[in-house]
């Protein structure tokens, strides 16, 4: 399974990654997520409990954060949970003078027979995707103030 989603945000780059990749923020500024629990950090990876709401369905998982500032570029590797094995990576480019942001979700999701439909209708399109449309809409918003020195709140 392979989703991509994308914004433009009318934003620095460097400025969209530093939001992003600051986890211990995420809980505060993300009205859909329902915690985001630090469990450890070594080498570069931050190791993270997390969990968002579909509307009223609760999802979980854990996954390991690593972030490079460099190529801007942040990547997670869900190692518990149904989308165990996710490999996710956001993207932060940029483009006509504001900031393309996009994450990438890949998921070989290892279910005989109904596995592949499964993943893409019910994981994918059914989760992953309106949890990250919502997702990069609350960074937009708070970007997009931060970057007109007004203060705004996170929520779209």
């Amino acid at each position: 399974m392979h989703s991509e989603t994308s914004i433009w945000i009318e934003a620095p780059s460097r400025d969209l990654f530093d939001l992003v990749a600051d986890l211990d923020r995420w809980k505060s500024i993300l009205p859909h997520y329902r915690y985001v629990r630090i469990l450890s950090r070594h080498d570069g990876t931050t190791h993270a409990a997390m969990s968002a709401r579909r509307g009223p369905i609760p999802v979980f998982w854990e996954a390991l954060q690593t972030a490079d500032p460099r190529t801007r570029t942040i990547r997670f590797r869900h190692v518990r949970g149904i989308t165990r094995g996710m490999e996710v990576l956001w993207t932060f480019t940029d483009e006509r003078g504001g900031t393309r942001a996009r994450v990438d979700h890949d998921l070989d999701f290892k279910v005989p027979v109904l596995g592949p439909w499964f993943a893409e209708q019910v994981i994918a399109r059914g989760f992953i995707e309106p949890i990250v449309q919502r997702t990069l809409g609350c960074f937009r918003v708070l970007a997009e103030d931060r970057a007109r020195g007004s203060v705004g709140n996170a929520a779209p």
